[in-house]
């Protein structure tokens, strides 16, 4: 059966589960995208690397990250092979009972970089450590929406981990560059405080936060496609990851892209994929030339 979408929407099938697939022009615009963001981060010093998609429970639970956000918690069980037995599949909401499953040890992670604290836990790390890393993510959602919210997604991430003056210059550095990317773009961005319960929501780490926030967003309309993060050393602790100059705990931050909301709003604002991929093209020259400098439409 073949299934005609808009052009521009991403959307097909798959779409109102979260799984929505991508044809060849939305695969070609996802890859500009992804390689563009990519080369941000080499270009400023960062290893790439490739990360599990799935990670242990018991290390995000050392994260604080189900007591933060159980609401978009996402697990993975194998078979019981032997529940199974007494089991079936109910077909009728196509799921298998919980019965059938032996218990979820393994995660399925909301944000790319988990994965890089915890590939770095027990570790001493220069204190300008830069790491990039493109992954699936994965975010239960009360609703999804072609490529706006969706149950799996791919994020774009660039990693700073070291002194804190490190991982403040690396949000400073690519909010700039978000702007001026945006700006080449002629897509208008407006910066905004997030209010994620990073840190537990009753201590004083998140008194800080709401008096310092640790996450802004940078939305088109109504919607984040990339954040700027900072961690303080919150990942440096529990991950015991040290400061080869001080053995100190180490601070990190985070940039992120979500490239399926990216897709999203550059065809929404430029009408189509093919126009869009024009302006990413254009936008790439323009930014490699100078040509844009740091001002543009974010607020």
């Amino acid at each position: 059966m073949t299934v005609t979408t808009p052009a521009h929407s991403g959307e097909n099938v798959g779409s109102t589960r979260g799984l929505p697939s991508l044809g060849p022009e939305g695969t070609r615009l996802l890859r500009l995208l992804d390689d563009t963001f990519e080369s941000w981060g080499v270009a400023a010093g960062a290893r790439p690397m490739t990360m599990p998609p799935l990670l242990p429970a018991a290390d995000l639970a050392k994260l604080d990250y189900y007591d933060n956000f159980p609401h978009q918690a996402v697990l993975a069980a194998p078979l019981d092979l032997e529940g199974r037995l007494t089991t079936t599949f109910d077909r009728e909401h196509g799921q298998w009972p919980a019965a059938a499953l032996e218990p979820a040890g393994l995660g399925l992670p909301s944000a790319s970089c988990y994965a890089v604290y915890l590939d770095h836990q027990g570790t001493r790390v220069a204190d300008d450590t830069l790491v990039t890393i493109c992954s699936w993510c994965f975010r239960k959602e009360t609703h999804y929406e072609g490529m706006r919210r969706q149950l799996g997604f791919r994020m774009r991430e660039i990693v700073a981990i070291g002194t804190r003056e490190h991982a403040e210059a690396h949000l400073a550095d690519f909010t700039a560059r978000i702007r001026s990317f945006a700006a080449a773009l002629d897509l208008p961005l407006r910066r905004e405080a997030a209010c994620d319960p990073f840190f537990d929501k009753g201590g004083s780490k998140a008194l800080l936060q709401r008096l310092t926030p640790v996450k802004y967003e940078f939305l088109y309309e109504d919607l984040a496609i990339a954040s700027v993060n900072t961690h303080r050393n919150f990942f440096g602790d529990r991950c015991a990851i040290t400061l080869e100059s001080t053995g100190g705990p180490a601070f990190t931050s985070c940039v992120a892209f979500g490239l399926e909301r990216w897709l999203s709003a550059l065809t929404r604002r430029h009408g189509g994929w093919q126009a869009a991929t024009e302006a990413v093209l254009d936008a790439n020259a323009r930014t490699r030339a100078g040509a844009s400098g740091a001002a543009g439409p974010v607020i």
